[in-house]
């Protein structure tokens, strides 16, 4: 049984050998060329269309939300 099992041994380590071939190599990163996505502002969403006010009271909003404070019932 010994020799069975480190014919799985083997096999196994070959097999998870075998795999680091297939990987891809790291593109070269060249310094100031982002190739991303385009940043945008997020205000500038179909839901506040550019309305940077709009965002900036939605977000305070939240956060006031997040405040146990003032979710807090006054005794």
């Amino acid at each position: 049984m010994t020799i069975r099992a480190g014919l799985v041994a083997v096999t196994l380590l070959l097999a998870f050998g075998l795999t680091a071939c297939g990987e891809t190599k790291v593109r070269v990163y060249e310094p100031g060329k982002y190739k991303g996505a385009a940043v945008e502002a997020p205000w500038n969403s179909p839901q506040f269309a550019g309305n940077r006010a709009a965002w900036e009271s939605q977000i305070a909003a939240r956060a006031q939300n997040q405040d146990e404070y003032s979710r807090m019932r006054a005794k």
